[in-house]
């Protein structure tokens, strides 16, 4: 059996509360690197704490744990965890920006989770049902300092921020999830707006960038996650990341129009995604991991490690906490508009 597996190329979920005996193989195969958990995952810390250790435990190497936990509607584990505010509302308490990211990813690590896919970075335009009230705000600066914030909230807590949904998913009315949104604007648009908040968290040391399957036709024919340009052009040269770039889903509609499921992930790792997510889809998952070559890549290794969480407190220790207890209840009884 091989052992000390380095953190592979992509990212599986699970079915349920416990690991069935097929999900092992699959954790341990060469090309895992990641498993996310959804709320069918969770009933309480301390089954999803035993679920992530046995999770662990099938893998002889290296694997990340990742969680959609943002807070407002996007909070896969709520029973037990302080319950975030959405995004927007921090426009109304800027300094509660920092404590919050700090209180969702103490929560988290101390439960063994390596990292939430947080900040959302788009700016709301008033037209994205889907993005909406998970922007920090409609105003580019305003959106820029308080994603700042609760990055530095999240770094102080010992996790990796992922800032998404690169360059900009809040100008389309469609959800992506569903079909494949069309950006009609031009790259000096998206430059002078969109493109801020990354820009300024890229500067700032972000660790991790997922891409929107939406399509920019002016600037690019293919989805932003499957574009050579959008990510090797704009992201990694023009803006300097040099961060993990995270597929959005490919079990997403927006990301149906590239091909099979084979094809999606060969697409996405060769417009420059270091890590890509198949979701929701077992058998997906099965080919895509089958289906693309294994791998070295010390650089893609090395931007993955970086998203390994570091934790202060298990959660035992974390109840205990006195900046826990205060910052818990401060958002709890925080009222927003």
């Amino acid at each position: 059996m091989t052992t000390n597996l380095p953190i592979g190329p992509i990212m599986l979920d699970v079915a349920g509360l416990t690991l069935a005996a097929d999900e092992k193989d699959k954790i341990n195969h060469p090309n895992t690197g990641a498993v996310i958990l959804f709320s069918r995952n969770y009933q309480n810390p301390e089954q999803v704490t035993e679920l992530i250790n046995s999770i662990r435990a099938a893998r002889n190497g290296k694997l990340l744990i990742a969680v959609d936990q943002e807070g407002g509607r996007v909070q896969r584990f709520q029973q037990g965890f302080t319950r975030l505010p959405p995004a927007a509302s921090y426009a109304q308490a800027p300094e509660l920006a920092e404590p919050a990211g700090w209180l969702m990813a103490a929560e988290l690590l101390a439960v063994g989770v390596d990292f939430s896919f947080a900040p959302v970075l788009d700016i709301d335009c008033g037209v994205s049902d889907i993005i909406g009230n998970r922007s920090f705000s409609t105003d580019p600066e305003l959106a820029t300092r308080l994603s700042s914030l609760f990055r530095k909230g999240m770094n102080a807590a010992g996790m990796a921020a992922t800032g998404k949904h690169f360059p900009g998913h809040g100008a389309v009315a469609l959800d992506s999830h569903l079909t494949l949104p069309i950006d009609e604007r031009d790259l000096d648009s998206i430059r002078a707006k969109d493109l801020l908040p990354f820009k300024q968290l890229i500067g700032e040391g972000l660790e991790g960038i997922m891409p929107a399957h939406v399509v920019y036709p002016k600037i690019d024919p293919n989805p932003a996650g499957f574009s050579p340009f959008w990510i090797g052009q704009i992201l990694r040269k023009e803006l300097n990341f040099n961060g993990t770039v995270f597929s959005d889903d490919l079990s997403m509609e927006g990301a149906a129009s590239v091909g099979d499921f084979p094809e999606r992930a060969r697409l996405a790792q060769l417009a420059g995604c270091d890590m890509i997510l198949v979701c929701n889809n077992p058998v997906a998952a099965e080919q895509v991991l089958d289906a693309l070559p294994v791998t070295q890549d010390p650089i893609r290794e090395q931007r993955l490690s970086r998203m390994q969480g570091k934790p202060q407190m298990n959660r035992e220790q974390l109840m205990r906490n006195e900046k826990w207890l205060q910052l818990s209840t401060l958002i709890n009884t925080h009222q927003y508009a």
